[in-house]
């Protein structure tokens, strides 16, 4: 039974009490709704006067499987724990990488070696002073077997770690591997202190790291508290004492909290809910353009599913717009497996075009049987991607498919659909990556969910990731990127408008480029 507190108690009371009533009782009240913002900043000013902690409020739309950054590979928790952990390089705002940890490095002519000099004076939440020992038994420990990380396969070229002092490392590689530093900049790249690693600290549920915020408490399918780090190496932040992530998994109670003022940003935003954080006085609506693929993920080991032909008829028939405009509030149509903004991506939309009557003609064709039915598995977590499925089940059935739509909760899509292949179809955003083989590793094997093997588009991202020049790599991702698109083991739908919903006094919060992770350490009320 999950555990809610008093605060959380009184805050969906109130929202319920408001979906019951009527938009329109809130309003017509907008004159109360000014009223109340002033009176929030008012309290907000004598808080900061008189010296009272700050904390700032995000809605989250479903719990982290776990807090160690080297278990897992959901976004959920990558988001999370991006605050308790630091990496030896980082992703700015601009999403150029950045020294974090790491002060400076170098790389050997033959991109084999790889030294990075450190940063002094950085300990971690327990106190332990940060060094090179520390580096090394992290990227030891993601690699160990026993750990079973799922990102392991991203820094098997590295061949010996060595710390020819406190504060340098040096990284020997069996080949060159240029995806390395990306990897490193990434979530599953967070330094862990080596006496915890040692001693089998269990950082699922009591991560420490170097990072700006150290966890205060974790109420599972509730809210994740995080509290200032004071010791953080960065100085002038955190700017805020306090942020907590609330488990908030329907998007209208996310979005009547913004509107109320119980929660400060959310960041899921679907189309109807735009005009009301727009005309709320008290909220602003802030809008770019994400680096998701989003796609309805083929199952391509299940009977018919394993027919290209009858692939490349659901591609034809859903309209990938209206799934944009609809569920996701707008976007870019893609037609392969990379988002419109990655300087890797391929325009290959003139190939898949909506067209239910071809649709209809191949899956005739494949000779797919009246009867047969196809279950699509939706995490039931995410509003948006339920909303597309059940798009895409109308339009599939108007090409003679029957589909059944199975909602689950998060950890089960996970383990049963992502890890397990246990659904036909499914619906998901592929977060963007800081290197196209974080996004492409293991396609073309059946390494990855959607069971789609293709020799050559493993020979090709193989490639890729040893070759350094930008030119060179792009004419082998463009080929792979290609043929993805012709074996379509996915509906390939679009790169979707990101918006971020948050009060007026709340600034400096933003999702990390590419990676997609909160950054608070810049988030301050004024």
């Amino acid at each position: 039974m999950c555990k809610i507190g008093i605060r959380n108690v009184a805050f969906y009371l109130m929202v319920l009490f408001m979906l019951v009533f009527g938009a329109g009782v809130m309003w017509a009240g907008g004159q109360q709704e000014d009223s109340g913002a002033q009176a929030g900043e008012q309290q907000q000013e004598q808080a900061e006067a008189s010296g009272e902690p700050v904390t700032v409020v995000l809605a989250m739309s479903g719990n982290p499987d776990t807090l160690d950054p080297h278990t897992t590979s959901g976004t959920l928790t990558f988001q999370t724990v991006n605050s308790f952990y630091d990496t030896l390089v980082e992703p700015n705002r601009d999403g150029k990488l950045v020294p974090a940890l790491a002060e400076s490095w170098e790389v050997s002519e033959d991109k084999l070696t790889w030294i990075f000099r450190l940063r002094k004076g950085v300990t971690f939440h327990d106190g332990t002073p940060f060094t090179s020992a520390d580096v090394k038994a992290t990227f030891e420990r993601i690699v160990d077997p026993e750990i079973a990380s799922p990102k392991a396969t991203e820094f098997v070229a590295i061949e010996n770690i060595t710390t020819p002092d406190e504060y340098t490392v040096v990284f020997e590689l069996s080949e060159p591997y240029a995806p390395l530093l990306a990897s490193m900049a990434s979530g599953w790249g967070a330094i862990l202190p080596k006496k915890l690693i040692e001693s089998g600290h269990d950082f699922g549920s009591n991560p420490v790291g170097t990072g700006p915020f150290t966890m205060k408490e974790w109420i599972r399918d509730n809210k994740v508290v995080l509290e200032k780090n004071e010791d953080y190496w960065m100085d002038g932040v955190p700017k805020v004492d306090f942020v907590e992530l609330q488990v908030i998994p329907e998007q209208a109670v996310q979005v009547q909290g913004l509107l109320s003022g119980q929660v400060d940003i959310i960041y899921t935003v679907g189309e109807t809910d735009i005009p009301m954080i727009k005309d709320n006085a008290s909220t602003k609506l802030e809008q770019s353009m994400s680096s998701l693929a989003m796609v309805m993920g083929i199952n391509c080991e299940r009977e018919y599913l394993d027919k290209a032909k009858l692939r490349q008829a659901l591609n034809f028939a859903i309209d990938r717009q209206t799934v944009l405009d609809i569920a996701y509030g707008g976007g870019v149509p893609i037609a392969t497996f990379m988002d419109v903004e990655d300087p890797y991506y391929v325009d290959l939309t003139d190939k898949y075009y909506f067209d239910p009557a071809k649709a209809k003609r191949m899956i005739q064709e494949v000779g797919l049987p009246s009867d047969a039915v196809f279950e699509m598995a939706l995490p039931q977590n995410y509003a948006p991607h339920v909303k597309a499925g059940e798009l895409y089940q109308e339009m599939l059935s108007n090409v003679g498919l029957n589909v059944e739509i199975k909602l689950v909760d998060w950890s089960t899509w996970l383990s049963d659909v992502y890890k397990g292949g246990q659904y036909d179809f499914t619906v998901i955003g592929h977060t963007g990556k800081l290197d196209p083989d974080g996004r492409l590793a293991g396609y073309g094997t059946k390494e990855t969910y959607v069971n789609w093997e293709n020799e050559r588009v493993a020979q090709l991202i193989e490639q890729a990731r040893k070759v350094v020049d930008f030119k060179k790599r792009k004419e082998l991702y463009t080929e792979a990127l290609t043929i993805i698109s012709e074996e379509a083991p996915f509906v390939f739908v679009g790169t979707s408008y990101r918006y971020i919903g948050r009060q007026n006094d709340v600034h400096g919060f933003y999702l990390k480029p590419k990676v997609d992770t909160f950054e608070f350490r810049y988030v301050e009320k004024q």
